[in-house]
């Protein structure tokens, strides 16, 4: 069987090949072999299910060069190692630009720095929040636990901490505008909303 068209080309393109159903079929089948494969390796289940889910895309939009049902396995974990190979340099790259930005902070001035610009509001403001917001403000601006700390903690990607951090932090500015005025775009340091 060839592939099925995705859809209509433009002028002097060619069509994208889907990948054969039985292909397909035969992948899916093996999602659950694939994704302990990928477990082992990255170490926990919510890598691993992120890195077969782009794979599983690859092979659609690469699905023309799979031929059948035995060559696609080994075509398929010959791209699910190569995507480890890539989870983990992007890993150690951002390891190395956290290292380097913390190696810019003098040791113990940061927390001094803080103190001097956050609002000591902050604290009574925490509650408000939902509780996964101030949560996670809690432990990575107040603790100083990584994002990959917290990820691991809660049982999601480092990515979808770093959203919920960004949306935590948008929710607690707002609290602290609300609550204190303007004292809050100048930094805080001198407070004057009486805490």
């Amino acid at each position: 069987m060839s592939g099925v068209k995705r859809g209509a080309a433009g002028p002097g393109e060619e069509d994208a090949a889907l990948p054969p159903s039985d292909v397909v079929g035969t992948l899916v089948a093996a999602h659950k072999r694939f994704r302990s494969f990928l477990e082992r390796r990255v170490g926990n289940a919510a890598d691993a299910e992120e890195i077969l889910q782009a794979a599983y895309v690859k092979t659609v939009e690469r699905g023309d060069a799979i031929r059948d049902g035995e060559s696609a396995v080994a075509w398929f974990y010959r791209l699910l190692r190569n995507a480890v190979t890539d989870h983990f340099r992007r890993g150690d790259a951002e390891r190395r630009a956290l290292e380097a930005r913390a190696r810019e902070i003098p040791e113990g001035g940061a927390e001094e720095e803080l103190r001097g610009v956050v609002c000591q509001c902050l604290h009574d403001l925490l509650p408000a929040l939902k509780a996964e917001y101030g949560e996670v403000v809690r432990k990575v601006d107040l603790e100083g636990r990584t994002i990959a700390q917290v990820a691991a903690e809660r049982g999601i990607t480092p990515n979808n901490a770093r959203v919920l951090l960004h949306r935590a932090r948008k929710a607690l500015r707002k609290q602290l505008e609300a609550s204190c005025g303007t004292c809050t775009e100048h930094g805080c340091l001198d407070c004057s909303c009486g805490s």
